[in-house]
């Protein structure tokens, strides 16, 4: 979660792993958008002499679909590669790294930036620098300083980043997979126990994270700024993709494998947890596998989730309305495949159209809240998720009480939301570095020195 490790295959290669999306318009630049892809989850912070890096042989893509056809429109493709220094030591650096051009790092990682639009490509940036994760106060005695050297400006008014920080998405892992448990609600679990706080299984965990800010021209689909909220031109669907070529083949001259072939998707990401606890096991590979256009095979898993029976039967006599409710979730087939059609919540929409896709859907016209609020469109913030995502929204808070039925009510009006709904939570928050008001907007990745095994790290 939000997709760590959520299919069998992807979870034996991390590097490809696609972690968290976000997109929301920047609170400190409204006239743009940030999008966010996190890949390589659970990274220890101290785990060298390797340190965690992109891949070299992954083609990493953000896509915005703003046509309504659930198909990607706009791409911006990222492209690694990584060089050695000192081809004579095992070291990853050789001494105290101040900036991140210093020759002690000795493996530098450089990437390219492409914009794909309608089939045509064009190279935004080559050969900028990534930089080095945070060894340790010795070896990255300024970290933060070395991830603001690593933030570039492509043309004017454009930003990119690529490299590692704090993972901030936050929830309890070790407790939900353990037959749905919920700490905060326990004593009512069907085996019950003491009612606890939730804890965090993402603390001190680090991810490597692609940024992108662009101004919201960029983005729609014809160029301008909307500045109705119901104008349907101000929603854009958002996912981002890694894909390896079709074959792996061991060079044995060079004692290491190299790919081939055309590029395979093999991991992709838009709603927070759709593939995690949405898609059977059986699927989730294939899931993986295709374009967010061709999602309406698996909307049925949407309309009957298997959480939501598993509720009733988890937690006795705590979703007696939930239990009986039977028809299909045409609540959670607005919020994760349609997008929300105006009229539902008053003054708000972001429907891309009849197309189901599982795409992070955001109405661009929605300005920055002044007080967000991390449960967003449920506690009347619009410009929080399931509108974009920002990265302090609780999404798992809210996905869990959607699937519970709180939004049942938006197209079935007769329906009583079971009292405990609107209290469900798992009981966590972010426990790693704080969030950054500014571009990349992620906290400083954990140290890998300054880290202990089970605690928070600075």
């Amino acid at each position: 979660m939000s997709s760590h490790r959520e299919a069998p295959e992807i979870s034996k290669d991390p590097v490809a792993d696609n972690t968290d999306v976000y997109a929301f318009v920047s609170p400190d630049k409204p006239d743009t958008v940030t999008l966010i892809a996190n890949f390589i989850p659970f990274q220890n912070p101290f785990g060298g002499p390797n340190f965690y890096e992109f891949g070299d042989d992954v083609l990493y893509e953000i896509h915005i679909s703003n046509s309504g056809t659930g198909r990607s429109d706009i791409s911006y493709q990222f492209r690694f590669h990584a060089e050695i220094r000192n081809k004579k030591t095992f070291l990853y650096n050789t001494g105290p790294i101040s900036s991140i051009s210093d020759r002690t790092w000795n493996r530098p990682q450089y990437y390219s930036v492409t914009r794909v639009e309608h089939g045509r490509s064009r190279i935004l940036a080559r050969n900028l620098a990534a930089p080095p994760v945070n060894v340790g106060i010795r070896s990255t005695p300024n970290y933060a300083k070395l991830a603001g050297q690593a933030i570039h400006t492509i043309g004017t008014n454009r930003k990119v980043f690529a490299g590692q920080r704090a993972d901030g998405f936050f929830a309890d892992l070790g407790s939900i997979f353990d037959l749905g448990t919920l700490r905060p609600f326990q004593m009512a679990h069907l085996i019950p126990s003491a009612a606890a706080m939730g804890v965090n299984g993402l603390q001190g965990s680090n991810v490597h994270t692609i940024a992108l800010q662009v101004p919201i021209t960029d983005l729609t689909r014809d160029g301008r700024k909307p500045t109705g909220v119901l104008d349907p031109r101000a929603v854009i669907g958002v996912y981002a993709s890694a894909s390896r070529q079709a074959s792996k083949i061991l060079d044995d001259v060079r004692g290491i494998p190299t790919w081939h072939g055309p590029y395979k998707q093999v991991s992709r990401l838009g709603n927070p947890l759709f593939n995690e606890v949405i898609v059977p096991m059986a699927e989730k590979d294939k899931w993986n596998s295709q374009a967010p256009y061709g999602d309406k095979r698996f909307a049925g898993y949407v309309t009957k989730p298997e959480l939501a029976g598993l509720l009733p039967v988890l937690y006795p006599g705590v979703f007696p309305n939930l239990a009986a409710y039977k028809k299909s979730r045409a609540d959670l087939a607005a919020i994760l495949l349609t997008g929300i059609p105006k009229g539902v919540v008053p003054g708000f929409q972001n429907y891309t159209g009849p197309v189901q896709a599982d795409l992070l859907r955001l109405n661009v016209a929605v300005p920055p809240a002044k007080s967000p609020n991390p449960l967003g469109l449920v506690a009347g913030d619009a410009a929080g998720f399931p509108n974009g995502r920002r990265v302090f929204d609780d999404v798992v808070t809210v996905e869990l009480r959607a699937i519970a039925g709180l939004t049942i009510p938006l197209v079935d009006p007769a329906f009583k939301p079971d009292a405990a709904t609107a209290a469900i939570k798992d009981g966590t928050s972010n426990t790693n570095a704080d969030y950054l008001t500014w571009f990349p907007y992620l906290g400083v990745p954990a140290g890998g020195y300054q880290s202990k095994p089970g605690t928070p790290a600075a």
